[in-house]
């Protein structure tokens, strides 16, 4: 599957989710699934960051706008996160990093 990169970022309220409980468990390459969240108090265009069933935070606020756009249209299967950076001795919010990415659109073969 060909992907183009769409954006890099740190997973926001890390610390506040259950990033701690999993953090071991995560590895560069790891896959993350991305989940909106349209009836979140704080933020109407909130996009969670799932590790399996773990909520590990947030795409950053000033970041998911765009997002949010085309999962409330019902486009979320067009993204895929990875993490990307695992940096343990920096400030909690800002251990772990991910990337999104847009999938390649399948074309269709005319005959």
């Amino acid at each position: 599957m060909k992907c183009k990169h769409l954006l890099n970022c740190d997973i926001a309220g890390f610390t506040y989710y259950e990033g701690p409980v999993v953090f071991k468990q995560l590895e560069v390459g790891t896959a993350v699934q991305l989940v909106a969240e349209q009836e979140n108090r704080h933020d109407p265009n909130a996009i969670a960051v799932y590790f399996g069933k773990h909520k590990l935070g947030f795409i950053p606020r000033n970041d998911n706008k765009t997002l949010s756009i085309f999962f409330e249209q019902g486009y979320s299967d067009i993204f895929v996160a990875y993490i990307n950076r695992i940096t343990p001795d920096e400030y909690p919010e800002n251990q772990i990093g991910i990337v999104v990415y847009l999938k390649e659109k399948k074309r269709r073969i005319e005959k």
